[in-house]
């Protein structure tokens, strides 16, 4: 018996090959087509695909890695022929680290869960608010800060404040790229000798004068609600927020106590009313932010 016969002999039928190795058929094409496990041989009557047992070992191997959740594409990279052991090396801790990260994801939306959960328990209803977690990108802002007696007067103090940032932008001939925010450097329990900033975002550098700053707030996670309804009630919001640093990681530092955005108010029974508000409450803080 020739060689070639003998060879013949031994190969496997691409339905028996996938039995044998447990995955589909179709999965032993399209890894043909990839290019990550082609065929020993096709015939070229019949197009049967035949495969090896000795190609169990690199099947195998395909399966692992794709378990480890690498792509085909990365897969067919770390099976190449001339791949160092440093590049596997880098490639499997790049993938331990993104796992990672996922996995820190996923547990903190698990703790969102449960803290809503615990929640609705205490409250025996549904939250008023829900409470969403973003990422803030930096932002060029011109800012006007002042200090403000009592928590009742924050309206007479940070009116005439926004008013002055805004006026101060346009006479520079900038442009604001957002809606305009209140930043607290105080802790949210200080009622008197309040701290804060009336926040324009800008979209380029200003030379600063006297009482108005210009700087990039760096970008920062915030937790966000929105509230609809009479400003009356605008403070839920702010209690709802709150609840946030009771589960806040170790270590975490606090800054924005309010930032309101794309507020609207229409006239209703003859009172203003906040259409909407949507207030992030930072639970990370940034670097110092670059004066210029």
């Amino acid at each position: 018996m020739s060689p070639s016969v003998r060879a013949e002999k031994y190969m496997i039928k691409i339905g028996d090959f996938a039995r044998l190795s447990q995955v589909s058929v179709v999965t032993l094409r399209y890894y043909d087509e990839m290019v990550l496990l082609k065929p020993v041989k096709i015939d070229t009557f019949t197009g049967y695909r035949f495969y090896s047992a000795d190609q169990l070992p690199r099947l195998n191997r395909i399966l692992a890695l794709k378990d480890l959740g690498f792509s085909l594409e990365q897969i067919k990279l770390m099976l190449a022929d001339g791949l160092s052991l440093e590049q596997l090396r880098g490639m499997l801790t790049l993938q331990r680290n993104e796992v990672e990260k996922r996995l820190s994801d996923e547990q903190e939306c698990l703790n969102r869960i449960e803290a809503r959960l615990r929640q609705i328990e205490m409250e025996n209803k549904m939250p008023n608010y829900d409470i969403v977690i973003k990422t803030v990108p930096a932002m060029l802002v011109a800012a006007r800060r002042v200090t403000i007696p009592t928590n009742d007067q924050v309206p007479q103090y940070l009116g005439p404040a926004f008013t002055e940032a805004y006026d101060y932008v346009r006479k520079q001939g900038a442009k604001d790229t957002g809606p305009c925010f209140a930043l607290w450097h105080s802790p949210a329990d200080v009622y008197e000798n309040e701290d804060a900033e009336a926040v324009v975002p800008i979209d380029r550098p200003l030379k600063e004068a006297e009482r108005m700053k210009v700087y990039e707030l760096p970008s920062t996670q915030v937790a966000a609600v929105v509230h609809q309804g009479n400003f009356e009630d605008f403070t839920q919001g702010h209690a709802a927020l709150l609840r946030i640093t009771k589960r806040a990681p170790p270590g975490a530092r606090f800054l924005l106590v309010a930032h309101s955005m794309q507020c609207h108010s229409e006239p209703r029974s003859g009172e203003e009313s906040l259409r909407l508000s949507q207030r992030p409450f930072a639970i990370a803080q940034g670097d110092i932010p670059k004066r210029y």
